[in-house]
């Protein structure tokens, strides 16, 4: 599917993946973006991109934004905290919204669909960890989601005539990242430039991926992978350890502050420690990052530090 002169609706179109994609999309495209406000902000969203503000748990909302006149959907919407303190709002919000979305396409007969999932449906996997690992168990209610969600999508691809792309997410970083380790450590030395509290042991150790070339992989392989139901890891070869990131965003601030570890393997209820997923998958079909994960973390730092 070649991504343009599309009518194109972006659900979670104003939240930091989101709204990039919308930006990349926006020139070549005709965009709607759909959004409740509570992962993103307004300001974000592209002045020649159409906003629909509303929550798609409301199949109104869903009727509104999907019809017979769109070509693609780019379904980002979603709970997205890993240690949410509403789990089963979390699930069941997710799913509908998911259900809805495609219910929506099957009965308007919108056939294309791009889902942003995640690693975490993989839970405590060995890596790097390809796209037909099994069994897949996540430890998380989010990772649970994403893969409750997961097999929506592929029962519509497999019985309802859609054709999806689903992408599995490494960490992504960059400008609007909020919520995650790098703004948080940028914030917490704002405030104490002598000393930073690490989540964990500080050695756990993930692949982050800049959202440029995130979003650079996702418009590949919409454009040249045409099975019916396409999965993609999406991350970088390498790995960075918390404590390395802590030093990346130290050094660009200018500082050296004292480490202090809460303990333990994990930063917090659901974590996966250790996380770097196969991309051969994709290279296969010839795209791999540019970027190693520090390089991605550090441009990262640099862009949130003058953003924050």
């Amino acid at each position: 599917m070649h991504i343009e002169d599309k009518r194109i609706v972006v659900t979670g179109g104003a939240g930091f993946i989101g709204s990039h994609l919308v930006d990349r999309l926006v020139a070549d495209n005709d965009l709607l973006v759909v959004d409740d406000g509570s992962n993103g902000e307004r300001e974000w969203v592209h002045d020649d991109a159409e906003f629909l503000g509303g929550d798609l748990t409301d199949e109104a909302v869903v009727a509104d934004a999907i019809t017979a006149e769109t070509d693609l959907v780019v379904h980002l919407a979603a709970s997205k905290l890993v240690d949410t303190d509403m789990p089963r709002r979390q699930f069941t919000d997710n799913s509908e919204i998911t259900y809805n979305v495609l219910e929506r396409m099957d009965e308007v007969g919108v056939e294309k669909l791009v889902f942003t999932s995640s690693s975490t449906v993989y839970g405590e996997a060995p890596r790097p960890t390809p796209e037909d690992y099994a069994p897949l168990e996540p430890i998380s209610v989010y990772g649970a989601t994403k893969l409750a969600e997961e097999s929506l999508i592929s029962t519509y691809a497999h019985s309802h005539d859609l054709q999806s792309w689903v992408f599995r997410f490494a960490n992504i970083v960059g400008p609007r990242l909020r919520g995650a380790v790098i703004p948080d450590f940028v914030e917490k030395l704002r405030e104490d430039p002598e000393s930073l509290t690490i989540l964990g042991d500080g050695r756990q150790e993930k692949s982050y991926m800049h959202v440029s070339e995130c979003l650079d992989a996702m418009v590949y392989a919409v454009e040249h992978a045409d099975a019916d139901h396409n999965v993609f890891n999406l991350g970088t070869r390498t790995t960075t350890s918390v404590d390395r990131i802590a030093d990346i965003v130290a050094d660009e601030m200018g500082l050296d502050p004292a480490y202090e570890h809460t303990g333990g393997d994990r930063g917090w209820t659901g974590d996966v420690p250790r996380m770097r997923l196969s991309i051969e998958k994709l290279a296969g079909l010839g795209w791999e990052p540019d970027q190693s994960s520090d390089d991605a973390v550090r441009q990262s730092a640099r862009e949130l530090i003058e953003e924050l």
